[in-house]
């Protein structure tokens, strides 16, 4: 089995200090003790420590982009409604994570609270992958107003998020699911009843 490359260990290693302990407190030689590699090693791969931190972001995004797909398919079934309502599975699959730490976006952006900051523009951006994803899955439902939905239900997750990581209270994805489900009920509600109204 050929070992891992360096670039993806830095990476990995990254991933999980700033996770677990917060961007600005972890030092580069921090990251770079965890993979075993020279300070030399490091700079063939990355110019700084906020390019690894852009990274580590990036490799969240694709992480979470394909979880995505790949849970919502799975427990929503053939129906457009029941993969909008898979999207909790979804939640309740991250916040059942054993390093789970709240959203890894979130904390970046209020970590480098500067819009112009690039690890802010990277942290905002990628915070809409959940949002952009279950603003398509509402569409699929004939929702009109699916750019609502979708932030409804993101808010819904980012609280669930917050609760789970300050309380550990192991309920807090059935309060989220419910709350999440009254959203959609409504939507959709109001999506049958245009329809109903479109035919008279």
């Amino acid at each position: 089995m050929s070992k891992m490359p360096t670039r993806d260990r830095l990476v990995d290693a990254a991933i999980v200090r700033f996770y677990k302990e917060g961007f600005r407190n972890v030092g580069l030689d921090q990251i770079i003790a965890d993979v075993g590699i020279s300070k030399t090693a490091f700079y063939k791969h990355f110019s700084s420590k906020d390019e690894l931190l852009l990274a580590a972001l990036d490799e969240k995004a694709k992480w979470l982009s394909g979880i995505c797909r790949e849970i919502v398919w799975e427990k929503g079934g053939g129906t457009a409604e029941g993969q909008l309502r898979a999207v909790f599975d979804l939640i309740e699959f991250i916040l059942a994570q054993d390093e789970f730490q709240g959203c890894i976006f979130v904390r970046a952006a209020m970590e480098f609270p500067n819009p112009n900051d690039p690890i802010f523009q990277a942290a905002a951006a990628n915070r809409q992958i959940l949002e952009g994803f279950v603003h398509r899955l509402a569409e699929n439902c004939q929702i009109a107003d699916a750019e609502t939905l979708a932030r409804k239900l993101c808010l819904i997750a980012e609280g669930a998020y917050v609760m789970q990581h300050v309380t550990g209270n192991n309920r807090t994805i059935e309060y989220a699911r419910s709350l999440a489900n009254l959203a959609i009920d409504e939507a959709l509600g109001q999506a049958g009843f245009a329809k109903a109204a479109a035919t008279k």
